[in-house]
Formats: structure tokens, C-alpha cells, sequence
């Protein structure tokens, strides 16, 4: 296969990663917001989230740091964009 073509792949991949990282850390502090334990939350998700994305990180990269620095950079175009989707302004801000 092409080189940039494996490397758009793992471009991909780290955004898919970063998004269920960042997405998942955005719902995780929605959710424990409402929940008579957050600690439960906030560890579970942590534990859950960093195993995804080290799993994720390990398998795209393959041993070649060529592919992990691609993938690392998906992973924070990821972080930008939800990031700024999940963006409130102050009046949104609702405390519990």
C-alpha cells in the first residue's frame, strides 16, 4: 500500500481515537455532574478511556514512530474539534 495512504489510515485512526477519548471524558463529566458517586465515574472512565487509547496506539502504530507521531496528531486535531463542539458560553453554564 501507498505510504501516505497507511499513513492517512492511522491519521484516521487517531482521530477516532481522540474522539472517543475527548468525547468520553465530555460525557463523563456530564454524567457524574448528576451522579450521587462521580468518583465511580471519573475512575471508571479514566481506566476505560486511557485502555482504549493505548490499545489504539499500540495496534495503528505496528513498532513504526512514523505511525504514532500520525496518529498522536489525529489524536489531537480530535482534541481541537471536541473541544470546540462541546464549547459553552458562560450563561449555558447550569450548576447542579
Amino acid at each position: 500500500m501507498n505510504e501516505v495512504a497507511v499513513l492517512s489510515v492511522n491519521l484516521l485512526a487517531g482521530i477516532l481515537i481522540g474522539a472517543f477519548f475527548f468525547g468520553g471524558l465530555w460525557w463523563t463529566v456530564q454524567k457524574s455532574l448528576t451522579s450521587n458517586n462521580p468518583v465511580l465515574w471519573f475512575f471508571g472512565s479514566t481506566l476505560l478511556r486511557t485502555a482504549f487509547a493505548m490499545t489504539g496506539f499500540y495496534f495503528t502504530a505496528r513498532g513504526d514512530w512514523r505511525k504514532l507521531l500520525v496518529c498522536l496528531l489525529g489524536f489531537v486535531i480530535a482534541r481541537i474539534v471536541i473541544t470546540r463542539l462541546t464549547r459553552t458560553t458562560k450563561k449555558g453554564i447550569h450548576a447542579p
